[in-house]
């Protein structure tokens, strides 16, 4: 078989066999075809699309690349939650804490930053010291004491998708319905979880831009994972502006410290609340989302989801005090407010310019070789549906280097203004359960 063929095959339209998929992805795992070859028919896919009989085929052959994860040693229902990314999306960070503390089992298997939105793995990471390298030993065991862990794939889980994905981030597929799906479902499926809520976005920041391609991956994703006998459920959620004010990986932390902390964004709140509410239903700890959401609130005000997030740190040997003290992880040299040079109502803030703008602080990255300076970013003050006067702050930007004009510039662009006050689309399109 010549991968050629397979190239061929897709850019005119046609199906991939069973057999073809599988050759292509043993052989990309094990070094006989090499990336650009990859890239030309992730490009067809990205262009000619797959039928659902590939994109199971795509997603079995990814999951048994390497090793699935066996977690029947774990007491309870294990419960998983995957986003399909979104500028400022940090729910990963207070969220499992917050269903950890309810009695919920988080064994939880989180991915880099892609393109302009930022990895759950590299906002853990800007906690000093903080290991998401663990063993299965480890793992199990540190689910069952704390009942939450945060790992990342090592190279025997999903390697099928540790090399799509990042050839993807550097050769424009990225936002390819088939690719995406099998690559979320691919590692869901291999971290062992009994249930998996997928947060699927849309919007100007999203890789899906409306609600009806948004709920198009949901489905394709749910199917995959019922295929699989999974608990699987998604919520269809607005990423037409940022989630929350921060944008960038240590600013980001102490956005979800704050939110365990009882004053997080309510933009931000709210997602955690109704993500959290339906993955306590499907653990069967809570009869209904009202009773699960009464839960979690009490987790907050009760001080026991902060805890569970400190457990998390010290568990995973990062620095407990800086969740303690926020002030400790890393600043930015620099710290320079925005003022407006406008008024009105904010009628649009573009999340798709502002991730780009903190991925050229060095938020994120333009290649797979790039380092992430954790410092760096943006905080917001104005969001869409904000009264702006002139000279009153639109955000504060960390920066370890003077901002140019040009950067300036186009953050300005990212604001649109008008007199009256804009109707604000709700956060939570849609629940399909």
């Amino acid at each position: 078989m010549q991968f050629s063929d397979l190239i061929d095959t897709k850019k005119q339209g046609k199906a991939l066999s069973e057999a073809q998929i599988h050759f292509w992805i043993e052989g990309y795992v094990k070094g006989w075809i090499p990336d650009y070859q990859v890239s030309a028919l992730c490009m067809a896919i990205y262009f000619q699309g797959m039928n659902k009989q590939e994109i199971a085929w795509l997603c079995e052959a990814m999951l048994y690349s390497g090793e699935v994860m066996d977690l029947t040693e774990i007491a309870g229902k294990k419960a998983d939650k995957h986003s399909t990314g979104g500028v400022g999306d940090k729910t990963s960070l207070a969220l499992a804490p917050m269903v950890a503390a309810c009695g919920g089992k988080i064994a939880k298997m989180s991915g880099r930053g892609l393109g302009h939105t930022g990895g759950t793995l590299d906002k853990a990471e800007a906690i000093s010291g903080f290991q998401v390298s663990l063993g299965k030993e480890r793992f199990i065991q540190q689910v069952n004491a704390i009942g939450l862990a945060l790992i990342g794939q090592s190279k025997h889980f999903v390697p099928a998708d540790q090399l799509l994905y990042a050839l993807r981030d550097v050769s424009g597929t990225v936002d390819s319905l088939p690719l995406i799906a099998t690559s979320i479902m691919s590692k869901k499926l291999a971290a062992g979880a009994d249930t998996i809520l997928l947060d699927v976005k849309y919007g100007s920041g999203a890789f899906m831009h409306t609600p009806k391609q948004a709920k198009e991956l949901a489905m394709v994703m749910i199917e995959l994972g019922k295929h699989f006998g999974k608990d699987t459920r998604a919520m269809i959620t607005d990423m037409n502006q940022p989630l929350g004010n921060a944008i960038g990986n240590a600013l980001e932390v102490k956005e979800a410290i704050a939110t365990l902390q009882g004053h997080g964004p309510k933009d931000f709140v709210e997602l955690c609340l109704c993500a959290g509410s339906i993955m306590l239903v499907q653990s069967e700890l809570a009869k209904d989302r009202t009773q699960a959401r009464a839960m979690l609130q009490d987790s907050i005000t009760s001080g026991k989801a902060l805890a569970k997030l400190k457990a998390l740190c010290e568990w995973q040997g990062g620095d407990v005090k800086q969740i303690a003290d926020p002030s400790l992880l890393p600043q930015a040299e620099y710290v320079i407010p925005i003022l407006a040079k406008q008024e009105g109502y904010v009628s649009m803030l573009h999340a798709l310019r502002l991730g780009q703008l903190a991925m050229r602080l060095g938020a994120g990255r333009n290649t797979k070789e790039d380092r992430i300076d954790s410092a760096v970013g943006i905080v917001l003050h104005k969001k869409a549906g904000s009264q702006v006067h002139i000279g009153e702050s639109l955000a504060y930007v960390h920066t370890n280097r003077p901002l140019e004009d040009a950067w300036l510039h186009d953050f300005y662009e990212a604001y649109e203004f008008r007199k009256e006050k804009p109707t604000i689309s709700p956060l939570i399109y849609e629940i399909i359960e």
